[in-house]
C-alpha cells in the first residue's frame, strides 16, 4: 500500500516537473497589442461582436480586420479607448447609449432555465420551475437571454441611475467659427 502511494507521488512529481519545464521552454509569446486590447474590452465573451470571445476580437482589431465599434456592451468609452490605442480617429456621430439590463417579469416566468444556460456572465439565478432573477452587477445587456425566452418574460430595460453608476456628462464644445 505504501509502495503504491510513493510510486504515484513520484510519478506526479516527475510529470509535474516535466510539464513545468515544457511550459517554460515552449511558451508562445503573444503580441503585446493583442493583450492590451483584450484588457480594454469588457471580457464578458458574450459573442455580440461576432467573435467567440474578447481575445479573438482583440486579435481581429490588432490586424485591422474588425472595426473599433465591434463591442456593443463596451459602448462609446471602449470605442474611444480602442481608437486611441490603435491610433485611428473614432467614428463621428456615435451616441453613448444607456446601458441596458435584463429584467424578469415574474408574472410570466415559468422557470424553464433557458435564459440561465445562455447567459455568458451567469447573471441569471434561479432553480428549475422557480422564478428567476437577474444580478444587475453581472448583466452586460447582451440580449442572449431575451432571444431564448419562450414566454417573453425577459426584457432589456435601461439601467437605473444610482450614485454608484452616475457619470458627469461631458460638455459639448461649440466649434469656433
Amino acid at each position: 500500500m505504501i509502495a503504491t502511494i510513493l510510486t504515484m507521488a513520484a510519478m506526479g512529481l516527475i510529470l509535474g516537473l516535466f510539464l513545468g519545464v515544457s511550459a517554460y521552454y515552449l511558451k508562445v509569446e503573444a503580441e503585446p497589442i493583442v493583450e492590451e486590447l483584450t484588457e480594454m474590452l469588457p471580457g464578458s465573451n458574450c459573442g455580440q461582436c461576432g467573435f467567440p470571445g474578447c481575445a479573438q476580437a482583440a486579435a481581429a482589431l490588432a490586424s485591422h480586420e474588425a472595426p473599433v465599434t465591434l463591442c456593443p456592451p463596451g459602448g462609446k468609452g471602449v470605442v474611444e479607448s480602442l481608437s486611441a490605442r490603435l491610433g485611428i480617429d473614432p467614428p463621428t456621430g456615435m451616441v453613448d447609449v444607456v446601458p441596458m439590463l435584463a429584467f424578469v417579469n415574474e408574472a410570466t416566468c415559468i422557470g424553464c432555465t433557458r435564459c440561465a444556460k445562455v447567459c455568458p456572465t451567469d447573471a441569471i439565478v434561479g432553480a428549475p420551475k422557480q422564478i428567476h432573477a437577474v444580478i444587475n452587477r453581472a448583466c452586460n445587456g447582451c440580449r442572449l437571454c431575451v432571444d431564448v425566452c419562450p414566454t417573453e418574460c425577459l426584457q432589456l430595460v435601461p439601467e437605473a441611475v444610482t450614485l454608484e453608476n452616475w457619470r458627469w456628462q461631458r460638455p459639448v464644445l461649440a466649434s469656433a467659427a
